[in-house]
């Protein structure tokens, strides 16, 4: 088990791609040093100058989640970039995220975030979990206050305000995942009018949260 002097930081790498170059950017970085990874399926719904890579409504995405030390993090990154030119429109954008308690994969990490009280992050992910149909509104009441649009995902939940009864058995309905890049003065009003618009603080309708984001590739105004 690696400690805390061994690991002075850990990153979750994001990297949304078109469909079909999941596979490429995982084995890439792998190669690169990254023991392994997950892909997830979404679509962008993005159409603005921001995340050009979203530039058709609806495109089919991939979604690569990889999770490195801070510094073989960056190491990645930048070689990634180098390899997958995200710097170029409709290439994929790519960020990172730091995670200061890590456990499981031979890898148990806690981290005071000291780090983060010192770098200034200019921007912040949201991410929105609502039931299956929603996530479209998540997306216009995020563009209402600025958003350029963001990445969807299904996914599957169960808790105490999500389940159902059909014939005695329990129903998990299919969830949602709205992941929005958002400029950080930007991240409270498009919070704020998600929790308005999709009424988030009622139970079971859903969850936000927000992270910061520590590097990116891929991102113009």
């Amino acid at each position: 088990m690696k400690s805390i002097k061994d690991i002075l930081g850990f990153h979750l790498i994001y990297v949304i791609v078109d469909y079909g170059l999941g596979s490429k950017v995982l084995q890439s970085a792998k190669k690169m040093g990254v023991s392994g990874g997950t892909v997830f399926h979404g679509k962008g719904t993005a159409n603005s100058s921001l995340l050009k890579f979203l530039s058709l409504y609806e495109e089919r995405k991939e979604i690569i989640l990889l999770g490195a030390e801070e510094t073989l993090a960056k190491e990645v990154m930048q070689k990634l970039d180098q390899k997958f030119h995200f710097e170029k429109p409709n290439h994929g954008i790519m960020f990172s995220i730091p995670a200061y308690d890590v456990y499981g994969s031979s890898c148990n990490v806690r981290h005071d975030g000291i780090e983060s009280e010192v770098k200034k992050f200019m921007y912040q992910i949201i991410i929105t979990v609502v039931n299956r149909g929603l996530a479209e509104d998540v997306i216009d009441a995020a563009k209402e206050k600025g958003s350029k649009g963001g990445t969807i995902i299904n996914a599957r939940g169960s808790g105490i305000h999500e389940t159902m009864k059909l014939f005695n058995m329990d129903i998990e309905p299919e969830k949602e995942m709205v992941i929005i890049l958002s400029e950080k003065e930007d991240m409270r009003g498009i919070v704020d009018n998600i929790r308005k618009k999709l009424s988030i603080d009622e139970p079971g309708n859903g969850i936000i949260f927000v992270q910061d984001v520590a590097e990116t590739y891929g991102i113009y105004q």
